[in-house]
């Protein structure tokens, strides 16, 4: 169950020749795919490029009618070794992952790919997050787009731009024989706008008539001494066919006044976020109509010197505006006019920031400096720029941190996970601190506060792998947790299958939560969901079983605290050798409340009893100690001020954005903190039982209240 449907929005990938498409940056890369006779289609979910593999999915209609082939791959490297299919035939595909994480999984596959080649076009869309907050290292795919010889666009965030540059892109890489990449940012991703549609185009080359026609070319496979022929073919043949196409076919763009003594080389992707700097400068409009000379690289690898030479003849400098570090770019320019003998000096990372997100304020700040150092002519009488120093500078605004603490980033209220952590919190107390490695998912929240739990995490999947080196015999065990997603796409061969054929003697945990939830809440194997469309509800319990483990537990509703505690004693106890398994089990909240309350809404409208769980805290009981945050750290609980004035501490208190889940409840039980917590059920639509019930109770509570008011009255000195 993905995090939305576009089953709506997909319909708009039929338009066609005179339409005007409008929708989503994802939705506008999609129908660029299918305009540009794409076969076959796959890749990996991840934040920012998880949407085009849901609506992939959700377009499945749409590619049968184009004889088109979607399969949504295992991993990275699954995706990456899809495009093969290019290799020997004329087959147009594309693949998509998060980059750089998913491109570092796939390197294999796409360094055999670019070394042999392809003859049908065939394209990698990356979804570069560098310094935007997703990701969990900060690096950038040029560098292996460079290392392997893949030619990288990196459109400018306008749906024309990025339709015209998928278009081209395909036949970029037929004329060079080289696969590409396309990297596309948060907001090029999730930005809305229009462009002017075509007819979609069936594939010329299908995939049946490549399975019926098979071909074999001994040139194209990657193996001596073909190999060391595909290195120099890279550069006799590839290089120079994929420049003479790039300047051809204009693909990188030439803006504002040439003739300016300053200008600035831009990746792209960066262009509108340089556009509203130069607008706050006064040195251009929202349209993007600039006074100064702008060289805009929709392709930043090969760099294409001879345009580079061109745009900086007769310049005293420019500048080059290159998201993230080192400073490739920059580099690659200086070279390119040293040897031409170009003097324009060229400034960068010197005024510009050599890590982190380049945003409008970033760009302003060091524009701004290099014109004034170069130009200062062309700032004049500027208007004033937005700064939020002043603000933040403010006294009122300096006591808000003394106010509002920081809030690490967590799991989200009701999550199944959060109650596995806290029973490794109780363990903890009872047989002290053990060496835990973590793993890429939700749970990598386990190692923030409240828990403050897990040392390390190398990558998705690869928790259990990073505790290899810990199979010694000691007085405690090594944990390794990681999630169903990280299972399925790594996890069981490199971590599990590792551990059952090296005999590791520590616990591995997997939380199955039923869904790749981080990425969005994709369907994966052991998914309890029936897919019509997957193969779902497989077992990870029989996969661990099938390549040989002994020891494992199954626990099929995690929210109970005290099993949860129990069973990770025992595996952290027990005499039994090997690895000891746990799979806890339970759906993840976020994705059960996008399928359960639109059908409890819908039953409730229609007249239907439903009852809903709450909990609360009695106010009266809780004592304020908030051990139950301590080892919970679900946001629905919060504390709370009474107007008692014989009680100064805050107590516990649950917010409306509680979804019923127990886990406070459980936690208290299972470490006996105290009787405070208490369940309510909401009842809809009551009938006559319910509501004879409801008075009732409240009957017999009104009359234990009276009774207890007229025993302390009278108890009472006269």
């Amino acid at each position: 169950m993905a995090e939305r449907s576009f089953a709506r929005e997909v319909e708009d990938l039929r338009l066609g020749e005179g339409d005007t498409f409008r929708g989503e940056g994802i939705l506008a890369i999609t129908k660029a795919l299918l305009q540009s006779g794409v076969a076959y289609v796959g890749g990996y979910p991840g934040s920012p490029i998880s949407h085009l593999i849901d609506v992939l999915g959700d377009a499945k209609d749409v590619l049968d009618e184009l004889g088109v082939v979607f399969q949504s791959s295992a991993n990275e490297a699954a995706a990456a070794a899809m495009l093969s299919a290019s290799v020997m035939y004329p087959l147009r595909g594309a693949v998509a992952w998060k980059s750089t994480v998913g491109t570092n999984v796939a390197s294999d596959a796409l360094a055999n790919l670019a070394s042999g080649g392809v003859t049908g076009g065939a394209m990698v869309i990356v979804g570069e997050d560098y310094g935007e907050g997703s990701s969990i290292m900060q690096e950038r795919t040029h560098a292996f787009a460079m290392k392997s010889q893949m030619w990288l666009l990196d459109p400018r965030p306008d749906h024309e731009c990025i339709v015209n540059l998928i278009e081209k892109g395909f036949e970029l890489s037929e004329a060079s024989n080289t696969p590409v990449m396309l990297e596309v940012r948060v907001r090029a991703c999730h930005m809305h706008g229009s462009f002017a549609a075509k007819d979609n185009r069936k594939p010329a080359h299908t995939i049946k008539d490549a399975l019926e026609n098979p071909i074999r070319d001994l040139g194209r496979i990657v193996l001596p001494p073909a190999a060391y022929e595909h290195e120099r073919e890279k550069i006799a043949r590839r290089m120079p066919a994929a420049i003479d196409f790039i300047k051809q076919h204009g693909l990188n763009e030439w803006m504002g006044q040439q003739d300016a003594k300053v200008g600035i080389i831009l990746q792209g992707g960066m262009y509108n976020n340089v556009i509203r700097a130069l607008q706050y400068l006064g040195l251009s409009d929202a349209y993007g109509r600039t006074q100064v000379a702008l060289y805009v690289m929709n392709v930043t690898y090969p760099v294409i010197e001879d345009e580079i030479e061109k745009f900086c003849l007769g310049k005293e400098a420019v500048l080059v505006v290159e998201e993230g570090q080192p400073e490739y770019l920059e580099q690659a320019i200086n070279t390119a006019l040293r040897r031409r003998d170009v003097q324009a000096r060229v400034r960068g990372k010197d005024i510009l920031p050599m890590t982190g997100d380049y945003t409008s304020k970033v760009l302003l700040d060091g524009i701004r400096t290099f014109l004034e150092q170069t130009e200062p002519r062309l700032l004049g009488n500027r208007p004033p720029a937005p700064d939020a120093a002043p603000v933040l500078a403010m006294a009122e605004i300096a006591q808000l941190k003394q106010v509002v603490p920081e809030r690490p980033p967590g799991l989200c209220t009701g999550c199944p996970e959060r109650p596995v952590f806290a029973a490794m919190k109780l363990v903890e107390q009872e047989l002290g601190l053990h060496h835990v490695s973590a793993d890429i998912g939700c749970h990598l929240f386990s190692i923030l506060p409240p828990f403050n739990i897990g040392a390390t995490t190398m990558g998705f999947g690869l928790g259990p792998a990073s505790a290899s080196a810990f199979n010694v015999k000691a007085g405690k065990r090594s944990i390794a947790v990681m999630g169903d997603g990280g299972f399925w796409h790594n996890g069981l061969t490199s971590g599990i299958g590792n551990a059952v054929f090296n005999k590791h003697d520590g616990v591995f945990l997997i939380v199955d939560n039923y869904y790749t939830s981080a990425t969005g809440g994709q369907d994966i194997l052991s998914s309890r969901a029936l897919n019509a469309r997957r193969q779902t509800n497989n077992s990870i319990v029989t996969a661990v079983k099938g390549i040989g483990a002994k020891w494992v537990r199954q626990i099929d509703r995690t929210y109970d605290v005290t099993k949860m505690r129990d069973t990770l004693k025992e595996a952290l106890t027990t005499k039994a050798e090997g690895p000891k398994i746990i799979v806890a089990s339970s759906e993840c909240m976020l994705n059960k409340q996008r399928r359960v309350r639109p059908l409890t809404a819908k039953a409730i409208a229609g007249g239907e009893r439903m009852v809903k769980e709450r909990f609360g805290v009695d106010e009266d009981i809780c004592t304020g100690d908030h051990a139950c945050i301590r080892l919970s750290g679900c946001p629905s609980l919060s504390v709370k001020k009474l107007d008692d004035p014989l009680r100064d501490d805050p107590v516990a208190a649950i917010d409306n954005s509680c979804v019923g889940c127990g886990n406070c409840g459980e936690v208290a039980d299972a470490a006996v903190l105290c009787p405070s917590f208490f369940r309510a059920e909401v009842t809809h639509n009551s009938n006559a039982w319910d509501r004879f019930k409801s008075k009732l109770r409240m009957g017999v509570i009104g009359w234990l209240q009276r009774r207890r008011e007229r025993t302390r009255m009278a108890g009472a000195p006269a």
